[in-house]
């Protein structure tokens, strides 16, 4: 990347500058914007595809459906027994009675599951979904009535779709700084033509090409840092807002959805690469735009 050059007063004044003057880096805000809601989307998902492949798709729940109280009791007690001893397990723990009454709340009132034969519930997290296979056909040999849920059937769409939301944010990513890069394009050569008389003369005093367009790039430089970190300021408020309505759904498949710690880092560089790619575009445009001048 070039660097940013550091160019004095006194040559400062052959262009105006303004801050945020002109349709220019407002474009850029938007594209920052964009990008950060984007790029956001896709660590976000990223995570999460890694907490759904390595912790929810590894978790199965045994149920035991059996009216007889006593039946349904030896076989819970056999399931627990088979489980417990079984290598690749690596916690379980059966759900209470109170606990279960809590889920069934909702839908049968405080006192409404009292009098029914609830089933029994057994969470279990296992070394690897391969594992899984195995332990359900050892269940069923010592408990007919068993039947095995496993999370990770029940979340491959999820993850399908999660990947393909994640490659969908790479690719937005991707078009809003090929769109960055153009912008700073058309305005790197709207500011030639509209300086095209200063350029002249700076010509006849001897300036290099090199030597113009390192004003044109600090200023187009300046005004994409303003304008990144405006955008980054709207993306990131958006994501707060954002977050705060996932967090109120209580959901525990929708709080996989989270933004980690660097992803945070991530972002808060984007200003920064997006000057750095508006100060490599600027200078590449607008010396490959004066040597072509006669």
């Amino acid at each position: 990347m070039t660097p940013i050059p550091i160019v004095r007063a006194a040559d400062r004044r052959l262009l105006r500058e303004g801050r945020l003057s002109g349709p220019m880096p407002w474009v850029l805000a938007i594209m920052l914007f964009l990008t950060t809601l984007a790029a956001a989307g896709g660590v976000a998902l990223s995570s999460a595809a890694r907490t759904l492949g390595g912790g929810l798709a590894n978790h199965a729940t045994v149920q035991i459906v059996q009216a007889d109280a006593e039946r349904r009791e030896a076989e819970a007690s056999a399931v627990l027994a088979a489980i417990g001893a079984d290598p690749a397990v690596r916690s379980f723990q059966r759900v209470g009675a109170a606990e279960m009454a809590a889920l069934l709340e909702p839908w049968l009132g405080a006192r409404g599951s009292g009098d029914l034969p609830l089933p029994v519930l057994i969470d279990l997290s296992v070394s690897g979904p391969e594992a899984m296979p195995r332990i359900a056909a050892a269940l069923a040999r010592v408990a007919p009535d068993a039947r095995v849920d496993d999370h990770r059937a029940a979340l491959a769409p999820v993850a399908r779709l999660i990947g393909t939301l994640r490659w969908l944010a790479l690719a937005l990513v991707v078009l809003m700084t090929a769109a960055t890069g153009c912008t700073v394009v058309l305005a790197a050569a709207s500011a030639l033509d509209t300086h095209r008389g200063t350029i002249d003369v700076m010509h006849l005093l001897g300036a290099t090409d090199v030597q113009i367009a390192r004003l044109f790039q600090r200023r187009i430089a300046l005004d994409a840092l303003f304008a990144g970190f405006i955008g980054l300021l709207a993306g990131v408020a958006v994501l707060v807002l954002i977050a705060r309505r996932l967090a109120g759904l209580g959901s525990e498949l929708v709080g996989t959805v989270a933004l980690p710690g660097w992803g945070w880092g991530l972002l808060t560089a984007l200003p920064v690469a997006m000057t750095l790619l508006a100060a490599t575009t600027a200078r590449w445009t607008v010396v490959r735009a004066l040597r072509r001048l006669p």
